[in-house]
């Protein structure tokens, strides 16, 4: 049997893809985007998340002798209480409206490892025989909304009475001067101090003080004020 050869081609189908499939036109419409509106961040003020202003604020003191200074300094910090804070030393003004408190409430506030601000006078010596003190000085305004001064002392040759008048004298005479209160600066200060409770702008005056006299070891002592929230 003879085969005949088929010529014929195959029928287009309506399920084929054209060969321009997927290809946009002029008359096509362009593809619509969708757009994001823009977002609002807030950052809050710098000013108000670096503003720490304390509320409280209490007086200690302490000393420590051993043959190494870091460790006599460390065991004064044991003798004030102090020694588990991670101690941050600032300035000497006095926050408005803060209140003072015992020694022994401040201390109950204390969490180990946490960061406290002071106000901190230290002094050490391996001199045997010799006299070192450290003193903090505190002057508060009669008006309670204005800020009052601290201030840090240590010497040798001082006792803790002279020490400690000494650093009161330097606060009350800082606050006095921001008030306007005349006062002889060559007076004594319990002159000076007649003064300024005259002048009814200085509520309160106080200080803090720790002597020591060296033996044959390192010894330090502190005196600080230490600021509460």
């Amino acid at each position: 049997m003879e085969m005949k050869e088929n010529n014929s081609k195959p029928s287009s189908s309506s399920s084929a893809v054209p060969s321009n499939a997927g290809a946009r036109t002029l008359t096509d419409s362009p593809p619509t985007s969708t757009l994001l509106e823009p977002q609002v961040i807030e950052i809050p003020d710098k000013r108000a998340r670096m503003a720490v202003t304390p509320s409280r604020i209490f007086f200690t003191k302490g000393v420590g002798t051993h043959r190494e200074e870091l460790q006599s300094f460390e065991l004064s910090l044991r003798d004030a209480g102090i020694e588990k804070l991670n101690l941050v030393r600032v300035s000497s003004i006095y926050p408005p409206n803060c209140k003072i408190i015992s020694r022994n409430e401040g201390l109950r506030e204390i969490v180990p490892g946490m960061i406290a601000y002071c106000v901190m006078s230290s002094l050490s010596s391996n001199e045997p025989h010799r006299l070192i003190a450290s003193s903090i000085g505190c002057a508060v305004p009669a008006d309670r909304n204005a800020y009052g001064y601290l201030s840090e002392h240590h010497a040798f040759g001082q006792t803790d009475e002279v020490a400690g008048e000494y650093a009161e004298d330097l606060a009350a005479s800082m606050l006095a001067t921001t008030l306007g209160i005349e006062f002889d600066e060559n007076k004594n200060w319990d002159e000076k101090k007649e003064v300024f409770k005259i002048s009814d702008l200085i509520v309160k005056t106080t200080h803090i003080a720790q002597s020591t006299i060296i033996a044959k070891l390192w010894s330090t002592v502190v005196a600080a004020a230490v600021f509460l929230d």
